[in-house]
């Protein structure tokens, strides 16, 4: 029975990992996440900024948690994915898992980017600043950079196996960050609030709130799934133009 389980899975695996496979199936996928995607951030959007109540302390201005949470767990859990990939990569040699790295890359950049940009929004009426040198909005630009430097590995070698496997090694070594900017509300002093949502015990935020902070927060994982296959099936598309079943979609 085991080995039976043990051939499917690895005959679902290496199925997976033909790139012709990966493009055709999540084709398939692409309207049904698209709407699910849209839909959930429109609901999320609405609930959040027009009807959830005001916070005592911060009046509307806490508004900008439904954007800037959502955007600031998937920047660092995005990190983990574009890692994930690479250790695939290196390990069992899967061709599709580079593509996947080489594509989280940029939109690990840009949600970071703006997980930074509606911080620093949001810390000036809070703070009174735009930009402290936090240990968490320091570790997240450390997070920003790590980002730009596999986008920077990857366009600086001509040889795509070399580039693929140094993009590899700096995603894995820089999984160091995640787990410093996520405690780093905890291990040092700092401005930042500790964490809203915990799995672990009672959230600090009023349920009226959670209820639309979910749902964005679904909504934002879905839309990364959404532009993550994107890029992968363009990242497909240019790393495979020799093939006859590429040259076949054009005809």
């Amino acid at each position: 029975m085991w080995q039976s389980i043990l051939k499917f899975i690895q005959k679902w695996f290496h199925r997976f990992g033909s790139p012709r496979w990966f493009y055709q199936t999540t084709g398939k996928w692409l309207p049904y996440l698209a709407v699910i995607s849209v839909g959930l951030l429109v609901l999320g959007s609405i609930w959040g900024l027009g009807f959830a109540p005001q916070d005592a302390r911060q009046g509307n201005s806490y508004r900008i948690i439904f954007i800037h949470v959502p955007i600031s767990v998937l920047a660092m859990i995005g990190y983990y994915v574009m890692a994930a990939a690479g250790a695939v990569a290196l390990i069992w040699k899967i061709k599709i898992a580079n593509m996947v790295m080489v594509s989280a890359a940029p939109l690990g950049a840009a949600l970071t980017f703006l997980a930074l940009l509606t911080g620093s929004i949001w810390g000036k009426p809070t703070w009174g600043t735009y930009w402290v040198w936090d240990a968490r909005i320091t570790s997240m630009l450390i997070l920003f950079f790590l980002y730009l430097g596999v986008i920077a590995l990857n366009q600086a070698f001509t040889s795509r196996d070399t580039a693929y496997k140094a993009c590899a090694i700096l995603s894995l070594v820089g999984t160091v960050n995640i787990p410093i900017i996520y405690k780093s509300v905890d291990w040092w002093y700092t401005l930042h609030q500790p964490a809203t949502i915990k799995l672990t015990g009672a959230s600090s935020i009023h349920p009226d709130m959670l209820k639309p902070l979910i749902v964005m927060i679904l909504g934002f994982y879905c839309f990364y799934a959404l532009v993550l296959m994107l890029n992968t099936r363009t990242e497909i598309l240019a790393r495979e133009w020799r093939s006859s079943w590429v040259r076949g979609l054009s005809q």
